[in-house]
């Protein structure tokens, strides 16, 4: 499917401002002339992409693993002179060129990562290929300060050491002509200077023939001269052979580090391209984050559904000047397929319409906007649209004239995937004749199965939208009192223009409105004294029903609220109540199994133990199989059963062999325990505020004192004395 959507409806809906505002969410110079480049998409699977990338990145500002935030340079220039055979470019621009390569390799870790939260970049990411070479090739070559590092060669190496030794040698040269001259009195009070970043020696003009040296220049007054030493000027000359033979080994390790890189140009730009798209996704995110944006469901229905929508342009004014704006809910579908906006101007009828259009073309633009979660839309081939004076003076052409020219476009372009927008219908021509060439566009338009909203003043179109099936009048609400406007759109009824009210609010004369009344038709004024009043009832009767409905819906969420905790208990008793039985099953063969235990560890007698289990487990049998009675068996089925029977028998007599090496098992824990416990406490001391007891008593007591070999032990209402060994530990004391 391919969309098409002209640069008049992009003007006509001031598109450009708003895509000026999401540049400035930019942090790359590459991203926001991206951004101020973007257009709709002319493809749809395109268009789905790219919404999908905004909203996952949207969702990131709610979570602390934010998408992380790369700035980077424009490097198509260091690229473009990369691609050149044999030539090289600067260590800095190497740099960008990893900066650049490294910002890949974290992004891509970061969406392998997070695959899961951002499903759609993370696919994107994976179509960039990471290389590490790159990365390693130059920093061995390039610092992280964008010089040449010493171990870029072993020559340079060389060179940079001998460098190095002949710099010292000149320092060393220079200071000991220095103290010779000064210990002579040669030199001036200064000492030395420096020039043509040479070190030199301050000399007075009178003792320029006693310093051995080259003369180099003089003060503006001509006392000094400055003339480099002797044997620094050998060295110096030296020191110029070693830094070109540098500077050549430095070209040279630079052409091949290019030869290196070279053949990974393509593949750096597409790095650059990953960025700058990057950027502009996220120009796009902060941008909605900054409007409350979100992304509507989009349907292959066609039904546009706008709830609380918010003009994005208004909202960003009226949210800097902190004045109210009001949302606007809005649905075209095949039942409400063109609605036709009447009232008062300055009430807000260009607004809503714009406000449709702009937020359609933003969603296929690749923009979230401002609209209620709940909000859905299609998407449209085409966007036609002919709002405000399009008075053409360069063409020579009257503002009706381009707008018939305008509607022969329509005409030409319109269809059922089409959404038109009509600010002002008819004008610019006699109303009767205008009126009547605008009803045969409307009903062209509605025969072509279009969406559209238009705005107009003409009695004859509201009639119209009222007789053709799937044309709604609709109108924005006044206060009836004040004629002041509310701002609100109201689906269903044609609105008054309150010529003559808006008049008279206005300061004009009633005399002269009363002239004006006179000289239009009786029945004119009459329809609109109708309307008017129609749409008071209506305000009125809006108001009741809005009150009813909030109380209707409180009483219904109270209802199913009540209905829902219900639900809740009934299941919850459902629950405990199977918990419960099942406990109890289980407790009364826990206990039956520990009773047929104990009497065996008492008696040892393995067959009353067997006689015993086999008894419990046949009257078992009876009580299920009285729950549970089975329909009368054939031979095969009894059959069966004795098998049955017999499998039983074998795992009963299974579960007595596991049964009893379980006890002998758990008798020689026991024992132990037994032991262990029993030394330690023959071998623990006894200490004051410990718990004990007599050997041959119950009652536990609190050791008071300890004297030789005795504890005096406090019962609470008496105290006794007793010996260690006929005493029992309980509990260590606790302070």
């Amino acid at each position: 499917m391919s969309i098409h959507i002209s640069d008049k409806a992009l003007q006509d809906l001031e598109f450009t401002t708003v895509i000026q505002q999401v540049a400035e969410f930019s942090i790359s110079e590459l991203g926001k002339r991206k951004v101020l480049e973007t257009l709709p998409f002319s493809n749809k699977k395109q268009l789905l992409q790219e919404l999908n990338f905004v909203n996952e990145y949207i969702s990131s500002f709610e979570s602390d693993n934010r998408i992380p935030n790369h700035g980077f340079d424009n490097i198509y220039e260091q690229i473009k002179r990369l691609s050149i055979e044999d030539s090289y470019i600067e260590p800095e621009s190497f740099l960008k060129i990893a900066t650049v390569t490294t910002s890949i390799k974290e992004l891509k870790r970061y969406f392998n990562k997070f695959n899961s939260y951002y499903p759609s970049l993370f696919e994107f990411s994976e179509q960039i290929t990471f290389i590490q070479d790159i990365i390693d090739d130059i920093k061995k070559i390039v610092s992280n300060y964008g010089e040449i590092v010493d171990n870029a060669s072993p020559e340079l190496r060389k060179i940079r050491r001998s460098i190095t030794g002949l710099q010292g040698k000149i320092g060393q040269s220079f200071t000991s002509a220095l103290n010779r001259a000064k210990a002579a009195g040669y030199l001036d009070d200064i000492k030395e200077s420096i020039i043509d970043n040479h070190r030199v020696l301050a000399v007075l003009a009178m003792n320029r023939k006693k310093v051995s040296g080259s003369l180099l220049g003089s003060s503006k007054s001509g006392n000094i001269v400055y003339i480099a030493p002797q044997a620094t000027l050998a060295y110096q000359r030296e020191l110029q052979n070693l830094e070109y033979e540098e500077k050549q080994e430095v070209i040279r390790i630079l052409k091949t580090l290019s030869s290196f890189i070279r053949p990974y140009a393509p593949l750096i730009e597409s790095y650059l391209m990953y960025l700058t798209h990057l950027d502009v996704i996220g120009s796009k995110a902060k941008y909605a984050y900054s409007i409350n944006g979100i992304l509507p469901k989009i349907k292959k229905t066609k039904r546009v559904y706008f709830k609380n929508a918010f003009h994005p342009i208004l909202y960003v004014n009226n949210k800097e000047e902190k004045l109210e704006i009001v949302p606007q809910t809005i649905e075209l579908n095949d039942k409400q397929q063109i609605i036709v906006i009447s009232g008062p101007n300055a009430g807000g009828k260009s607004i809503t319409l714009k406000t449709i259009g702009l937020l359609q073309i933003m969603l296929q633009s690749g923009i979230l906007i401002p609209v209620d979660e709940r909000s859905e839309t299609t998407i449209f081939d085409t966007i036609l649209t002919d709002i405000g004076d399009n008075q053409s003076i360069e063409n020579q052409l009257s503002t009706y004239s381009y707008r018939l020219k305008n509607m022969r476009y329509f005409l030409r372009n319109c269809n059922e995937n089409t959404l038109f927008l009509i600010d002002e219908f008819g004008t610019g021509s006699d109303p009767e004749l205008g009126g009547a060439l605008a009803e045969i566009f409307l009903e062209e338009f509605y025969h072509k199965k279009a969406f559209g909203i238009i705005t107009t003043h003409y009695s004859n179109l509201k009639v119209l939208a009222n007789e053709l099936d799937n044309v709604t009048n609709a109108n924005m609400q006044f206060n009836e009192r004040t004629l002041e406007p509310l701002y609100k759109l109201f689906v269903g009824q044609a609105g008054s223009s309150f010529t003559f009210e808006v008049a008279e609010k206005n300061g004009i004369p009633f005399s002269l409105i009363n002239k004006a009344k006179k000289r239009v038709e009786t029945e004119k004024i009459r329809l609109d004294k109708t309307i008017s009043k129609l749409q008071k009832e209506r305000n009125s009767l809006r108001k009741k029903s809005d009150n009813l409905e909030k109380q209707k819906s409180k009483g219904q969420q109270h209802i199913d609220n009540l209905k829902e905790k219900e639900e809740k208990i009934q299941a919850k008793l459902a629950g405990f109540q199977e918990l419960y039985d099942k406990n109890q099953k289980m407790l009364s063969m826990g206990r039956k199994t520990n009773e047929l235990l104990n009497k065996y560890l008492q008696t040892n007698n393995k067959k009353e133990l067997t006689t015993s289990f086999n008894k419990w487990v046949a009257d078992e049998k009876v009580k299920y199989a009285k729950k549970n009675p089975l329909n009368q068996k054939t031979k095969s089925q009894k059959k069966q059963a004795k098998l049955v029977e017999k499998n039983l028998q074998e795992i009963i007599q299974k579960v007595e062999k596991e049964v009893l090496q379980k006890v002998k098992e758990v008798r020689k824990v026991k024992n132990e325990q037994a032991i262990k416990i029993a030394k330690a406490k023959s071998e623990y001391i006894f200490k004051i505020n410990d718990r004990v007891r007599l050997v041959d008593g119950n009652a536990v007591g609190t050791i008071e004192k300890i004297e030789k070999n005795k504890a005096f032990i406090n019962y609470g209402i008496f105290t006794t004395e007793a010996s260690f060994d006929k005493l029992e530990f309980v509990e260590k004391s606790k302070k």
